[in-house]
């Protein structure tokens, strides 16, 4: 395989690069950086690539995010996202559409280097390399926007304005409607999302967050 890999911490990086080029494999570029990555991508055309999520300059998401553009742009190319953590709302965008040729490993969960370059020799075949933790997530933010869709338009109209932070009579003054209604579409929400009544819990706040997730 040629590859290329675009890590910002240099002994995982170097060390990556080692283990590879010992099983045979190319390194055709090492990025420290999302636009780096790009170029290096466009210019050796690798058979994968490994990309970590977060990169210079914020450390957040700039590699996740350069991820799914390299999907969009070279859709031949194998991606494995290589990581600590999961990000469902791009992790999403990875996998949308054509799922081949595309891997999301978190690295604390990776037994082995065999188990990572089979994975990543799957993934520039045209496979698909998955961690368990990463499905899971994924289809609990899936079920999460499923549960929102139970909602009628007035009680997502409803939810909004709780969100933007107004009482039951701000809202009874904005909808045009009593506040015993406003009361009624709060509880159709609590049941709808599964927010039973709890001593330890908010359901108003519960309810918010889980319309601010989606």
């Amino acid at each position: 395989m040629r590859i290329v890999i675009a890590e910002d911490n240099a002994i995982l990086r170097d060390g990556l690069a080692q283990l590879l080029i010992e099983r045979g494999h190319e390194i055709a570029a090492i990025a420290m950086d999302a636009p780096t990555l790009g170029a290096a991508v466009a210019e050796h055309r690798p058979d994968v690539a490994v990309v970590d999520i977060r990169m210079p300059p914020t450390f957040t998401d700039e590699g996740l995010v350069e991820a799914v553009a390299l999907r969009r742009r070279f859709p031949d190319i194998g991606v494995l996202v290589f990581s600590q953590w999961v990000e469902t709302r791009y992790a999403s965008e990875l996998l949308a559409g054509r799922a081949a040729g595309v891997g999301y490993l978190l690295k604390d969960r990776v037994a082995d280097v065999g188990e990572f370059v089979d994975a990543l020799e799957r993934v520039a075949s045209g496979g698909t390399a998955l961690d368990p933790e990463v499905v899971t997530q994924l289809m609990g933010s899936s079920r999460k926007a499923e549960t929102l869709d139970r909602l009628t338009p007035r009680e997502r109209e409803v939810l909004g304005l709780m969100a933007q932070g107004l009482s039951n009579a701000a809202l009874a003054q904005a909808l045009h409607i009593t506040e015993r209604a406003v009361e009624k579409h709060i509880g159709n929400i609590f049941t709808k999302l599964d927010l039973p009544t709890s001593d330890g819990h908010h359901r108003r706040v519960l309810a918010v967050l889980r319309y601010l997730e989606q």
